[in-house]
């Protein structure tokens, strides 16, 4: 059974559960405002800085990177949806409007991501991932208040801690350097080809009388690699007739955990329990690719 986090409605100043509440809500809405505060400044830093900024303009990038940073928009605004969701529930509110204010605070975070985009003249507000920001809210917010839980997760994976050295050719070594950063952290989040997004559903949730553990998952993912260009890799000094350079997209089944279905008495460790949880986890998996190619990965992350 899940731990009851409504607010009491109790009119005297001096109950426990009213208080404890309250300084809570405190706690969030300050460290909230100071976690999206300095987030925002370290993305500028880590993103943007080093581009020229213009007027407000629109960009239409819906063909660029396969896809696969649509993908990403769509994961970031689910699993923020889930993280507010729960903070607040934390902080005292009833399920029903900690939906409504985790997917506003989720839409609060992405939008501001957008309209720094929309000011940068490398970039500028694309609808595209403003949509697929929605469709990963709207996907946490709905099943949430459909189910009571998320039977369809989505999760992320990378490989980008290998990024030394994976191309085999100095030019395109040296170009997705330029592209994606030469450090883990800003390769972690820039690096398209390293990246899978996955939709991970509970079994048990759909079969409960089937058998399985209640935390296995059956995981669908979608990648690419070989991306040197937003759509094409007809960029200064490469050849994009290298066979091994060819774009292509990436299609993968695999198995997962979901790690909010382990039962645990700790806050903590359910805390961080629900935080790793975002991510996939590694797996026997196969690819199917766009190449006509079918792979095995004895374990993959």
């Amino acid at each position: 059974m899940s731990q009851d986090y409504s607010v009491q409605n109790d009119l005297n100043p001096n109950n426990t559960t009213s208080k404890v509440k309250k300084k809570r809500l405190t706690w969030t809405l300050s460290l909230g405002g100071a976690f999206y505060t300095g987030s925002s400044f370290a993305l500028y830093d880590a993103w943007y800085k080093d581009y020229p900024s213009s007027g407000f303009h629109l960009y239409d990038d819906l063909g660029e990177w396969r896809g696969v940073d649509k993908a990403g928009h769509i994961f970031s605004g689910y699993f923020q949806s889930e993280w507010a969701y729960k903070t607040w529930r934390w902080a005292g509110m009833d399920d029903k409007h900690a939906i409504w204010t985790g997917a506003a605070t989720a839409f609060l975070a992405q939008t501001t991501i957008e309209v720094m985009d929309g000011f940068s003249t490398e970039w500028g507000f694309s609808l595209g991932d403003f949509g697929a920001n929605l469709v990963g809210i709207g996907g946490f917010a709905w099943q949430q208040a459909a189910w009571g839980e998320q039977r369809l997760r989505m999760k992320t994976s990378s490989t980008a801690i290998d990024y030394q050295d994976r191309y085999g050719d100095d030019l395109y070594q040296l170009r997705a350097d330029e592209l994606y950063g030469t450090g883990f952290f800003t390769r972690y989040l820039k690096d398209y080809n390293a990246q899978t997004t996955w939709i991970s559903t509970n079994i048990n949730s759909f079969f409960p009388d089937a058998g399985f553990p209640k935390w296995l998952n059956v995981a669908v993912g979608y990648g690419a690699n070989n991306m040197f260009g937003g759509y094409t890799n007809q960029v200064p000094l490469l050849d994009n007739s290298l066979d091994r350079h060819k774009r292509y997209s990436q299609f993968y089944i695999s198995l997962d955990v979901d790690l909010s279905k382990i039962d645990v008495d700790s806050p903590i460790l359910r805390t961080i329990l629900d935080v790793v949880n975002v991510l996939k986890m590694p797996f026997s998996t196969i690819e199917i690719n766009t190449l006509g190619e079918v792979k095995f990965y004895a374990i993959r992350f």
